[in-house]
């Protein structure tokens, strides 16, 4: 076997290779950039802020997966750069920096109708949620096998 030869086989071995590594990168990248949006906003735009569930701090309504994800809407007053933008908050927010990344918002393309009341919420110096229960509407005694329960509905 010449030099040649074996120069062709090992190439012939290395395409398939070389292909599939091809799609799968093609593949990958698919995934990436359906990840990143790009994202931008005009001013004057209606967006939903994003409300992270902080280790132990409560800022907005209830914790844990039936709490809010969003809350809003509210006005993009400047753009800060190409991703940060800076949001016009009611006078019961302004303990809060109202300055944020594109990630922490969602174009609102709802009315104003579907705006979650920020009158509820009730924020103290160090910005936690206090909830407290207001009025008992209804108790119960509940027979369970081993021993009674009162659940009390607030």
């Amino acid at each position: 076997m010449g030099s040649t030869e074996v120069v062709l086989k090992s190439t012939e071995l290395i395409q398939p290779v070389r292909n599939r590594l091809r799609a799968a990168q093609s593949r990958q990248k698919c995934y990436a950039d359906w990840q990143c949006l790009d994202l931008e906003f005009q001013m004057g735009d209606l967006v939903l802020l994003k409300v992270s569930p902080w280790k132990g701090v409560i800022r907005f309504q209830k914790r844990g997966k039936l709490g809010p994800q969003f809350i809003g809407p509210f006005t993009i007053t400047a753009g800060v750069g190409k991703v940060v933008y800076r949001l016009d908050f009611p006078d019961k927010l302004n303990q809060i920096h109202n300055t944020f990344h594109v990630s922490q918002l969602h174009k609102c393309v709802a009315g104003e109708s579907t705006m979650i009341p920020l009158d509820d919420i009730r924020v103290n110096e160090r910005l936690n949620y206090v909830e407290r229960s207001i009025v008992i509407i209804d108790r119960k005694t509940k027979a369970l096998p081993r021993k009674q329960g009162n659940p009390v509905k607030v």
